[in-house]
């Protein structure tokens, strides 16, 4: 059952790609692949992955500083939506992104995120052409709602 979480801020301070520490939450090898080489594309010289949920919190800890997190909402063991809680109540962690990025890509799941606390939300499959940008609008500190596109 998801909680209510505390207002999260409107505004978060810009973060340049090179100095960004992201930690992706992704299940699956071939999008964890696509999501590190676009990252290194835009200058994301720092992130971290983890295959699931459980711990994530914990796992997080262990980052020197966690500025973005990227996180599937599918995962084994415990949810994105879970895990979203998880780090939303540790205050360490109160300025951190989180984006939803899934291919449970439609309105209903985009608002539930929003509702959930999530700070934006990228559709899979990820778009090549428009993800770069979409992680510099983020790390600037601009929110970015986009249910991505179908093949």
């Amino acid at each position: 059952m998801n909680r209510p979480v505390a207002a999260r801020p409107t505004k978060f301070e810009p973060i340049d790609p090179q100095d960004a520490y992201v930690l992706v939450v992704e299940d699956n090898l071939q999008n964890l692949v696509l999501i590190a080489r676009l990252l290194a594309f835009v200058g994301v010289r720092r992130y971290e992955w983890k295959a699931s949920g459980w711990q994530v919190l914990e796992f997080a800890d262990t980052m020197p500083r966690v500025d973005l997190v990227l996180m599937d909402l599918h995962l084994p063991y415990e949810d994105g939506y879970e895990a979203l809680n998880k780090l939303r109540s540790d205050p360490r962690f109160s300025g951190t992104r989180v984006v939803a990025v899934t291919a449970d890509a439609d309105p209903v799941t985009m608002e539930k995120t929003r509702e959930a606390g999530f700070d934006g939300f990228l559709g899979k499959p990820i778009d090549p052409d428009r993800f770069p940008d979409q992680i510099v609008s983020i790390l600037q500190g601009k929110s970015v709602w986009d249910l991505g596109y179908k093949n």
